[in-house]
């Protein structure tokens, strides 16, 4: 173990939800030792567990972490197109799935149902889906839950496909992100007043 060095109680915590989030996206939930979690931070178990009590909270605040730092990524620029803030935002979300693998597919599988992961999740597509109500052009309160409504069921369908595509590549990442936005489009052209992206598809996304 390496010599433990003295950090403010903020300091440490950042330490370890480094050294969980290392670990999580690179080796499956079921195999993560909170025990190898106190070796690499050079602390001891007992420290550790007065941070993180459990496994499942340790994931938890990892997961909290990076939900925030992906809204962070993803906010909306009001320069861009709304091809383009949605290509922008969901390479966002899918240069992390690729990049913690085993992170996405244990909140997503492992822990599927569990209270606490689905609160983190729905936290973050109610956030997500409130920051494009923003941007859509939405002439009425009708409107507004149409559209809520059908972002809604967009998220979730690209949460889905998204983690069966990190099993299995059916496409590629290209293919995977423009399907996501043809999705929503498709959904979301019926219901305003407008074409909310005219451009789109250019002949580059086709």
């Amino acid at each position: 173990m390496p010599p433990r060095r003295r950090l403010t109680p903020a300091d440490r915590r950042a330490q370890l939800l480094a050294v969980g989030a290392l670990l999580f996206s690179a080796t499956p939930y079921d195999k993560v030792l909170m025990e190898e979690v106190a070796q690499r931070a050079g602390v001891s178990r007992a420290l550790l567990y007065q941070h993180f009590p459990s496994k499942h909270a340790l994931f938890a605040a990892v997961y909290q972490q990076a939900a925030d730092r992906l809204l962070e990524a993803t906010r909306l620029d009001p320069d861009a197109t709304l091809a383009e803030q949605l290509a922008q935002g969901l390479d966002a979300h899918l240069d992390y799935f690729v990049a913690n693998r085993h992170a996405v597919l244990a909140a997503n599988r492992v822990l599927a149902g569990d209270p606490v992961i689905q609160t983190i999740m729905t936290n973050e597509l109610d956030a997500l889906r409130s920051r494009l109500l923003g941007v859509l052009p939405l002439a009425d309160a009708d409107t507004r839950a149409a559209v809520s409504a059908a972002l809604k069921a967009w998220l979730v369908f690209v949460q889905v496909l998204c983690v069966d595509w990190l099993t299995q590549e059916t496409c590629t990442r290209t293919e995977l992100r423009d399907t996501c936005i043809g999705a929503v489009l498709g959904a979301l052209r019926p219901l305003l007043p407008a074409d909310p992206a005219p451009d789109w598809p250019s002949a580059a996304a086709r």
